[in-house]
């Protein structure tokens, strides 16, 4: 739902079969010479608090992308808030250990965006239009990174009325937010409407960016009712399942009728803006197998770390990101995967790269400092 006008960007591009760029392919995994080294996994369940050792990051993004009334605001993307980005400035405060902006950021989402009769957020804000909340479906991956964030500061701080909040958010996405009995196991909607079954011909569909296991991870600590870990490893098993096509990679949106993932409907069938942040969120977690990271890993690779979108039919870069902070993502896959150090330009913040590539970029920052120190040194 968020980055609309990208992913039909995206999708014009798929068309134009011409273009010099997509000249370049995915290589699948390449023939081996010799037995992969172990992947660099590190899945203790390691609290947030204080985590992010780089003022410069904070400081930067907080100075860029936070007002003074606590509102995230996409650079990207006409500036609009949305509850993605609500729960990554909240999470960003905490790692920063920084509690007034991270009242400030949840003062604000709580009044804005927790207007649904439920503890669930509406998805957009919209400023300059009235009303600013147009649209009152949730997405899951905000309520996600909102709860996750709210669990962190909750025991960072020792706050029971942080712990509270979260508890009350994680409670309703485990009732609403999952499908329990399906094919794939426990499987994650991407928000309440418009994405079951019932609700599409081609449904359910899901996100598996939304998926995001380094909250999966921690909201037991608030929701221990939740099965957190069922959640987790129907993502797992499906990004085995949706290895197919040349590339072997994940889609942004897949389709699951009759448990067989495919391209959903309407959709770029591509790995675009969502689903690079798959590779991300395994990571933080520091869960999985080898099969689950090399088809990221040989994306990584093959583009020298430069982080592209793919057209998943053909397997053909279809765009290059422009923004380096995009490159964070296969720096720390490749971190995992073959031990490489990440380069020293990704290291720290930008002055000038838009909201979405610095958070992926202070994001991995986080998770390779809490989880892979030794690829941020040399």
């Amino acid at each position: 739902m968020k980055r609309i006008a990208r992913l039909l960007t995206a999708l014009s591009l798929i068309g134009a079969a011409a273009a010099p760029l997509a000249a370049q392919t995915t290589n699948a995994v390449p023939p081996a010479t010799e037995a992969p080294r172990p992947l660099k996994l590190d899945a203790r369940s390691l609290p947030l608090g204080g985590a992010l050792k780089s003022p410069d990051v904070w400081l930067n993004y907080k100075s860029r992308f936070i007002t003074d009334q606590g509102r995230v605001i996409d650079t990207g993307n006409n500036f609009v808030s949305h509850s993605e980005g609500q729960g990554y400035g909240m999470l960003l405060a905490v790692a920063a250990n920084d509690r007034p902006v991270f009242d400030l950021l949840w003062g604000w989402t709580r009044a804005n965006l927790l207007v649904r009769g439920d503890d669930l957020f509406a998805w957009r804000w919209e400023p300059g239009q009235r009303p600013a909340v147009a649209d009152m479906n949730d997405a899951t991956d905000g309520d996600l990174l909102i709860a996750w964030a709210l669990t962190e500061a909750a025991e960072f701080w020792n706050d029971t009325t942080l712990r509270i909040a979260a508890r009350r958010i994680a409670v309703d996405i485990g009732r609403k937010l999952v499908i329990n009995k399906s094919a794939q196991g426990a499987l994650l909607l991407p928000a309440l409407a418009g994405f079951a079954a019932e609700d599409r011909n081609d449904g359910p569909v899901v996100n598996l960016s939304y998926y995001v296991f380094p909250a999966l991870t921690r909201l037991s600590l608030v929701a221990p009712e939740i099965d957190w870990n069922g959640i987790m490893q129907s993502g797992l098993a499906l990004l085995k399942a949706t290895q197919g096509g040349p590339s072997h990679l994940p889609g942004d949106w897949t389709a699951l009728k009759e448990g067989t993932p495919k391209a959903a409907q309407g959709f770029p069938n591509a790995f675009a803006y969502n689903a690079i942040r798959i590779p991300l969120y395994l990571s933080w977690a520091g869960i999985g197998e080898r099969e689950h990271y090399e088809p990221f890993a040989a994306w990584a690779r093959h583009r020298r770390g430069q982080a592209t979108i793919v057209d998943l039919a053909s397997g053909r870069d279809i765009e290059t990101y422009g923004e380096t902070g995009y490159a964070a993502v296969p720096a720390l896959t490749l971190c995992v995967t073959d031990a490489q150090s990440v380069p020293a330009e990704l290291r720290s913040s930008s002055p000038s790269e838009n909201y979405y590539p610095a958070t992926l970029r202070a994001l991995a920052l986080i998770a390779l400092q809490m989880r892979y120190p030794s690829c941020l040194r040399g």
